[in-house]
């Protein structure tokens, strides 16, 4: 069986964003699977979405960028352009790791499929 693991980087400091808020959502669902903050390391102490709970679905990652940006003291407007960034994917292979990044700055960020 897969699992899925994230973690994010400020990349405007140039250092793994500790203090994140993670929820992990299942498409279509109003109630989180998951409900997370992000290590020193910027990632999350074990998968997101374990082994047990895996499966082929769309999901919803939702970074609370914006309380994270403001509590590292990064100057921002009032509302913050970024606030919660919402990352919606797919698993179709259940023996698969997933892993959703996120590269995060005040006024942009990206992700991808890692490893």
């Amino acid at each position: 069986m897969g699992f899925l693991t994230t973690h994010v980087l400020d990349t405007a400091s140039g250092v793994a964003a500790s203090g994140v808020r993670i929820e992990l959502y299942r498409c279509g669902e109003t109630i989180p699977l998951r409900d997370v903050t992000t290590n020193e390391d910027g990632r999350v102490d074990g998968p997101i979405l374990e082994k047990v709970d895996f499966s082929k679905g769309s999901y919803e990652l939702h970074f609370h960028a914006g309380d994270y940006l403001k509590s590292k003291g990064h100057d921002l407007p009032d509302p913050a352009f970024l606030d919660v960034i919402v990352i919606r994917f797919g698993i179709a292979e259940t023996d698969q790791h997933y892993h959703v990044p996120l590269l995060l700055s005040p006024y942009g960020y990206s992700t991808y499929r890692g490893s």
